[in-house]
């Protein structure tokens, strides 16, 4: 009697192991998705205040040809993902590339490097700001002489 109220716990503990995972892969997802729509919104006002389709922010790759634009690069400058396929020095460069723009993104905004940091590290909260704050577009500036 004693093999059979073991193996009952056995499997009882098994389906609730299964169970957290699951609920822990589920709450995971979530939140990845969360992060995903309100950084699409706040790219989305952004892009608009800037005179550009907003809807490009939920397209894949067009939404990196539209962030370059706002840097005042090329949209061509998308074609830098590319570089994730080398291993390693592909995606620091990536990387340093998309820092890059986002410090010109800033700028274009009338914000400064300290804000540039804050996009890259924390794009979610960054994006809504410049979609929904104050921020005007005010794209290239010229030299102050």
């Amino acid at each position: 009697m004693n093999t059979s109220i073991a193996s009952l716990l056995a499997q009882v503990s098994d389906e609730a192991a299964a169970a957290g995972i699951l609920a822990f892969f589920a709450a995971f997802a979530f939140v990845f998705i969360a992060i995903g729509i309100v950084t699409a919104v706040g790219m989305w006002k952004a892009f608009d205040k800037a005179g550009q389709p907003g809807w490009a922010a939920i397209v894949p790759v067009y939404n990196l040809v539209v962030m370059f634009r706002l840097g005042g690069q090329s949209g061509w400058f998308a074609l830098a993902i590319l570089l994730n396929l080398i291993p390693f020095i592909g995606g620091l460069a990536w990387l340093g590339i998309v820092i890059w723009n986002h410090v010109n993104i800033s700028k274009r905004f009338g914000q400064g490097v300290g804000f540039a940091i804050g996009l890259v590290l924390l794009a979610p909260i960054f994006w809504l700001i410049l979609g929904f704050g104050s921020s005007k577009y005010v794209g290239e500036q010229p030299a102050q002489a």
